[in-house]
This record gives C-alpha cells, structure tokens and sequence, in this order.
C-alpha cells in the first residue's frame, strides 16, 4: 500500500471517528510522525495532502530541512527536545509540541527573542508520571501555561500528551480524557478558550484519543510502514 493510500485509509478512520464522537472531522490535524522515514517518503505525504509533519530529532530535522523534504507544509517538532538544540528548532519548526520544564520553555524564549520572532508551542503533560519520561505533572501544567504567558516570544496553542506505552485501552481513554479536562480548564481561565490544539494519539490509539477530544493526532507506521531501527 502506498503513503497515499494509507493516509486516505487514516483519514477515514479519523472521519468514523470524529462523527462517532459528534465532531466535525475536519476539526482534526493529521500530523505525520515521520521519523526513521527519507526525505521521498516525507515528500510523498506531502503530495497526499499530509496536514503536517512531525520530527522527534534534531539532528534527522536538519538533514531533511536540507533535502527539502516538508516543503508545503507546517513542520513540527513531537520528541524530546534538549535545551543545547533549541537553537536549532526555533524558527524552523512551525509548532514545537513537546515543551515538558520551565527550563526549556525558558531557553526556547530566550533564543526566539534573540531572532526577533515568536514560537509556538504546545505544553506536554506527563499524564501517566513515568519518572523516564519528560513533560510537566498534571498539577504543574497550570502553573507552567501561567508561566509561558510571562515569555512574549513564545504563545502556547495547546497541550500534548503520550500515556504510557503500556497501558491498556481503557487505561488510556482515562489519561486521554484527564488531558482533555487539563485543556478545557487551562483555556477557559488562561487564554479565553483561544487554545487550538490537544495533541493525542499515535498510530494505534488515535480513534479513541479522537473520540477523548483531541484536535491533533500524530501517526507515523500506520503512514509510513515499520520504522527499521538501527
């Protein structure tokens, strides 16, 4: 199956889902997780109408900014970020999604500020608490969108999540829907429900993340096939 064919076959299921759930499917940003995947696969989502597409590394951003592979469409950034490569993220990624510490938060203000421009970000909640795992704790997310409201080169969309990798189904629509409950609160009393996006889901649990509330999903082997790691 092609990456036509396969994002096709995504959007469908988002559509099932969303009018499952009584939303519009057009509500729904499908953001392609392409990482582990060239430059021609990249370009091929793009050519297939991709919403956007997102890096969880720096170093694989670069090469593929290089090569031209997002042209057309926003690029995002969805994988833990180091603060010693925030200058590389800034200003070329359209959204960072995975914003987890005041300290990064803080680096990424400082180094959009020294290039005159604003970023946009999303917080990331570590809504399962794994110890291994950056993102702010549910009760931190509050204060920390308080907080980037200080920082005038950064303007927070939205929140994103991952639940833990082992967690079952219901497990899962629990976390997806605590996040939801974190997003409706932060843009009722903070940004006068000016959010835009709850990013939630990836390949294998994007239709209940959807059905949860999220207007952003994030799927990356149910587009480009299995990622062969080295």
């Amino acid at each position: 199956m092609s990456i036509a064919e396969r994002i096709a076959q995504v959007r469908a299921e988002i559509a099932r889902a969303a009018r499952a759930a009584g939303r519009d499917p057009g509500e729904i940003t499908l953001v392609g997780a392409s990482k582990m995947t060239d430059a021609a696969a990249c370009r091929e989502a793009v050519a297939a109408g991709i919403d956007a597409l997102g890096e969880n590394r720096v170093q694989e951003m670069v090469k593929k900014l290089s090569e031209h592979a997002y042209d057309g469409v926003p690029l995002h950034f969805i994988g833990h970020l180091q603060r010693n490569k925030v200058n590389k993220v800034v200003g070329q990624a359209a959204l960072i999604q995975s914003v987890g510490s005041l300290a990064l938060l803080a680096e990424i203000e400082k180094t959009a500020a020294a290039r005159e421009l604003t970023q946009e970000l999303l917080l990331e909640v570590n809504i399962g608490r794994e110890a291994a795992k950056s993102g702010f704790l549910p009760e931190e997310v509050f204060a920390a969108a308080e907080a980037a409201l200080e920082h005038p080169h950064v303007r927070i969309l939205g929140l994103m999540t991952i639940p833990p990798a082992d967690a079952d189904r219901d497990a899962n629509m629990r976390y997806f829907e605590q996040v939801r409950t974190l997003y409706v609160d932060i843009n009722a009393k903070l940004f006068h429900n000016e959010l835009k996006h709850l990013s939630m889901g990836m390949s294998g649990d994007y239709a209940d993340a959807i059905a949860a509330g999220a207007t952003m999903v994030r799927v990356g082997t149910a587009i480009f096939g299995a990622r062969h790691y080295l």
